[in-house]
């Protein structure tokens, strides 16, 4: 089967949709399918990548960030990529498309579909459904929902990555039956190694921006200055000044990093080098990093939002308190930053979890079935 793979993100740039992408993409490569992939240039990297099955296209969208994207840059990879697909596709000649987002991959994927009759599925991942961030996206989702509601009809399938975020699409259009395939995480990558449990070594990963909630832990931590622990936040964005600037109005910088964006190799040496993971965020669809953290062996400390509350079973695997209560998450924090042995007991059942639950393998042999009804 030649499975067009359409995403404006992909390893290393981006974030959880991107590296959902290209770890679906590689084991359809090694189901023995033909796969190629559409995805944004940026900086120095090849503008052409050749594996077994797998080629890899980086084309012109104007990048500026390696964590993010405008929407002028989503715009312009939208106009680039319908294009540059226009005359690829009598070439590879795919049996379906898979789009990462509903926009603008899933824009593109119409047009395929008008012009060569080409089928193809839509992966909601969160920011483009509407609802989902309003105080990032509601300005732009208004201006969107025709057109989403048109790419939703034509498409084969529209897949939700939690069941949350398929609420959340029901919400801004009932029309549809939403499958759920979850996202996976690679266990041999995240094997778990001893580690140790003391002192406390707290982790957050991702983008800094408003949803991930960080502000919020920096105030639950300013509470429990009385405690040993120290705080790991691995990656970039708009915030970090923001964050820094409140770590200090709180006495609490001393016992903080900002590492900035790590490699995919250096966030697995993070992983091994913590032993408790702190993430509250405000929305997700289903977070990816959580899934990292659980497979390295982490207990997870994480708001009760739709996605977290899928993957963190509170009190086994770690503790889920309310979304936007510091008061709340500084009771979780100040249980398991004095409690190693609990730290500990709860890892281990974060890793058995998602050896029996998530796996890449099982997430794109779900999205294979789809595809092969839809060809």
């Amino acid at each position: 089967m030649k499975i067009l793979i359409i995403n404006s993100e992909y390893p290393p740039i981006g974030g959880g949709a991107g590296n959902a992408s290209a770890n679906i993409a590689a084991r359809f490569a090694h189901m023995g399918h033909k796969i190629a992939v559409i995805t944004s240039r940026f900086g120095k990297l090849p503008h052409l990548e050749q594996h077994q099955n797998l080629t890899l296209h980086r084309i012109p969208s104007l990048r500026q960030k390696q964590d993010r994207s405008s929407p002028l840059e989503q715009l312009i990879f939208l106009l680039s990529a319908s294009i540059w697909t226009l005359g690829m596709v009598p070439r590879f000649k795919p049996n379906a498309t898979l789009a990462f987002f509903g926009v603008p991959s899933g824009a593109i994927s119409w047009l395929l579909k008008k012009v060569f009759g080409i089928p193809y599925i839509i992966s909601l991942r969160g920011g483009d459904v509407p609802g989902f961030r309003p105080y990032d996206f509601q300005r732009y989702h208004k201006m969107l929902a025709p057109f989403l509601r048109l790419i939703w009809r034509d498409a084969s399938a529209v897949v939700a990555n939690s069941n949350g975020l398929r609420q959340l699409a029901n919400i801004f259009d009932a029309r549809f039956e939403i499958p759920i395939i979850p996202n996976g995480v690679d266990l041999q990558e995240y094997a778990t190694e001893v580690r140790a449990w003391s002192p406390p070594r707290l982790l957050s990963v991702g983008r800094l921006v408003h949803q991930k909630g960080l502000d919020l832990a920096l105030r639950a931590l300013a509470q429990l200055k009385d405690l040993e622990w120290e705080w790991c936040i691995a990656g970039d964005g708009p915030q970090i000044k923001v964050l820094r600037s409140l770590a200090n109005e709180l006495g609490i910088q001393d016992r903080i990093t900002f590492p900035g964006w790590r490699s995919h190799a250096e966030l697995v040496e993070c992983y091994k080098g913590s032993n408790l993971f702190l993430f509250p965020s405000r929305h997700e669809g289903m977070p990816n990093v959580v899934l990292e953290a659980m497979a390295s062996g982490l207990p997870v400390i994480a708001s009760r939002i739709a996605g977290n509350e899928e993957l963190v079973v509170d009190g086994e695997t770690g503790l889920l308190f309310p979304s936007e209560d510091v008061e709340a998450l500084c009771v979780a924090l100040r249980t398991l930053l004095t409690d190693a042995s609990q730290r500990q007991v709860m890892g281990n059942a974060s890793r058995r979890r998602v050896e029996a639950l998530y796996s890449w393998e099982n997430t794109a042999q779900q999205y294979t079935l789809l595809l092969e009804r839809v060809k």
